[in-house]
């Protein structure tokens, strides 16, 4: 079922945080915290540098009515230049991809596409973009390529 969800960047305390709202929120972690030394080797991606293999990849904790935060560290050494302002994204997860790229069109146009709609190594068809007005979107569908 699609869904939408509030993805925040941080910069080196993600588990940190997420300890946090968990034990406001209560309840668990959806599956287990991700790490970057978790990415699969690619020949098309650089070395990940050692100081930041145990930072966080992903991590997701459903809060109330269904929401889910989720968040990552966004490490320099990476290409990230965190700011606030720039350290949350709307994560939307459509059902299939044409309803994907149908949204990734409508909202990155007069915008900038960060990355182009692929398929990811967590198994999700993925991009993300800011749109005309400096929002920036996360998308992540489940569908299979036919």
């Amino acid at each position: 079922m699609a869904s939408v969800s509030t993805y925040l960047n941080f910069s080196g305390k993600t588990e940190e945080a997420f300890q946090f709202y968990k034990s406001v929120f209560g309840g668990d972690f959806e599956g287990p915290i991700s790490r970057f030394r978790d990415i699969p080797p690619s020949p098309d991606m650089p070395l990940i540098p050692e100081n930041i293999l145990e930072q966080v990849m992903h991590v997701c904790l459903p809060i109330i009515g269904g929401h889910k935060l989720m968040g990552t560290d966004a490490p320099e050494e990476m290409g990230f230049h965190l700011a606030i302002g720039n350290n949350i994204f709307l994560n939307l997860q459509p059902d299939t991809r044409a309803e994907t790229l149908s949204l990734f069109k409508a909202l990155s146009e007069g915008g900038v596409v960060q990355q182009e709609l692929q398929d990811m190594f967590w198994g999700a068809y993925y991009g993300s973009c800011i749109d005309r007005y400096g929002i920036q979107w996360m998308f992540n569908c489940d569908e299979k390529k036919q």
